[in-house]
């Protein structure tokens, strides 16, 4: 991998960890972590909930992190895409006003 290659990853590796971290990224995940680890719990450990076998914990938290993880990786991964499609878009507004410029000047 070239230097130019791998300092690309490394800012959009830093620019997923900021998305992961902010704009309410990590409020919406727990919110929907909490409905739908609640539901996995009930679904997965009825007969521990209704006190027949042991809850296992450890369980219980991976059922509350899965559903975390996927919303976060799909709220980064969407901001990723818009930030990329924001850079195309600026990329091209400046390219035809460069050559609006370059137009002016040649009159």
């Amino acid at each position: 991998m070239s230097f130019s290659r791998s300092g690309h990853s490394l800012r959009r590796c830093k620019e997923a960890c900021q998305l992961a971290v902010r704009d309410g990224t990590p409020v919406r995940a727990a919110k929907l972590a909490l409905v739908v680890g609640t539901l996995l719990v009930l679904i997965n450990q009825w007969e521990a909930v209704v006190g027949e076998p042991e809850v296992n914990w450890l369980k219980v938290l991976l059922t509350y992190c899965v559903p975390y993880l996927v919303s976060t990786y799909t709220s980064v991964s969407k901001d990723l895409h818009l930030l990329r499609q924001s850079r195309i878009a600026e990329q091209e507004v400046h390219q035809e006003a460069e050559k609006a410029r370059f137009r002016r000047s040649t009159l």
